[in-house]
């Protein structure tokens, strides 16, 4: 993904991917998983690198032909899984419970779809952090800005999907739910509700590539 990164946006856009790997790793290390959450933990699987990675790896050979184009791109998908990556991380901080995005309601800490301040400001600032990146890459003044917010959409339906649709199982010999088929005890689990194969990485998947074609459309409207 990084080779494809290269070649369709250059070093502007390798930049922008080294500040997202760079940036989202400490940021979780730090944090850590939140409580009650099902993480996989910090270190990212095949899965979670090609929900987070693909439409952005993809996206960058439209920099072949149009280079700002390919940048964009690149920034808008990369923004919104820096955007959901440090909101779910500094989330866990929060001194208040998360609630859900629609509706409001309560939920425990690490539940699919819930949203704090806390860890919506740091969405912001990791959207804000990788589109600087782009913006000083070459991008300009225009993308900070409208990567930034593109970002932070990105996070909002990633939350959205997941509060609604997500699939959501349980694990009868933890007595513990899970976003899992498998829970990390080896176990099988029970599905609950949501939609079965929706699961973290397919939600993830669907916030970048959608940030990738709202940044491209931005592009064409604003930037071309």
């Amino acid at each position: 993904m990084g080779a494809l990164v290269l070649g369709g946006t250059g070093w502007s856009g390798g930049a922008v991917l080294g500040v997202f790997f760079v940036s989202s790793s400490i940021v979780s290390r730090v944090a850590g998983a939140p409580a009650g959450s099902d993480a996989k933990g910090n270190r990212r699987d095949h899965w979670q690198v090609i929900a987070n990675g693909a439409p952005a790896a993809l996206s960058a050979l439209l920099g072949i032909e149009h280079p700002l184009l390919g940048l964009w791109a690149v920034a808008g998908s990369l923004a919104a899984a820096a955007a959901d990556t440090w909101a779910t991380a500094l989330g866990a901080w929060s001194p208040t419970a998360p609630r859900l995005l629609l509706g409001g309601r309560r939920v425990e800490p690490g539940a699919s779809g819930g949203v704090t301040w806390l860890g919506s400001l740091g969405g912001a600032a990791g959207a804000f952090l990788v589109s600087a990146t782009g913006a000083l890459g070459g991008g300009g003044g225009r993308l900070l800005a409208v990567g930034t917010l593109i970002g932070f959409a990105g996070m909002l339906v990633d939350s959205i999907l997941g509060s609604m649709w997500q699939g959501r199982f349980f694990c009868p010999g933890c007595a513990e739910p899970s976003e899992w088929r498998i829970h990390h005890c080896g176990a099988p689990t029970v599905w609950r509700g949501g939609v079965a194969w929706l699961n973290n990485d397919v939600v993830n998947l669907a916030a970048t590539a959608l940030g990738a074609g709202m940044a491209a459309a931005a592009w064409a409207l604003w930037a071309r």
